[in-house]
């Protein structure tokens, strides 16, 4: 199947899912997220075949959400870290797994979100910083801005 390249295309939505948008990427930023860095780490957590994680790795380096290192020489061995484009990243998997815990199985446990300080839970919603009103799907919507020609992922 060929893969739609997204990178061209006017919306920031589009272009972001050109990083990221593959569900394998998307739970391996979830893992680094939860402190794993090295390929056999992903392997175990995700049951992912290596030839795949080793694809959706490579990706991600040349996206620039992750960063890769040298651990070890012989044989050589690298870890895979967060940069600061990944670690940017954290909102948007928040906001999935906030959707997941009230839409599909919410009786599941998830990973909490946490200060990096104190490791106090923190609970995370979009705000308004103009006003400090929360942003949801019931109080806010998108519009499309003048010469924005893109309908249904199709550029003009």
């Amino acid at each position: 199947m060929k893969h739609t390249s997204f990178a061209d295309m006017q919306c920031p939505i589009a272009r972001a899912l050109e990083h990221a948008g593959e569900w394998w990427s998307m739970l391996i930023l979830r893992d680094a997220f939860l402190g794993m860095t090295t390929f056999g780490e992903f392997t175990r957590s995700l049951g992912i075949s290596e030839n795949s994680l080793a694809r959706r790795l490579n990706a991600l380096v040349d996206t620039g959400l992750l960063e890769r290192r040298p651990y070890q020489e012989r044989p050589a061995r690298y870890e895979y870290l967060l940069t600061d484009a990944g670690r940017d990243f954290l909102p948007v998997l928040v906001s999935l797994a906030q959707w997941g815990e009230k839409h599909d199985r919410p009786e599941l446990p998830s990973p909490r979100v946490a200060d990096a300080a104190s490791g106090r839970t923190l609970r995370t919603v979009l705000v308004d910083r103009a006003t400090g009103r929360e942003v949801t799907g019931h109080n806010a919507t998108l519009v499309r801005e003048a010469g924005d020609t893109e309908e249904a992922g199709v550029e003009a």
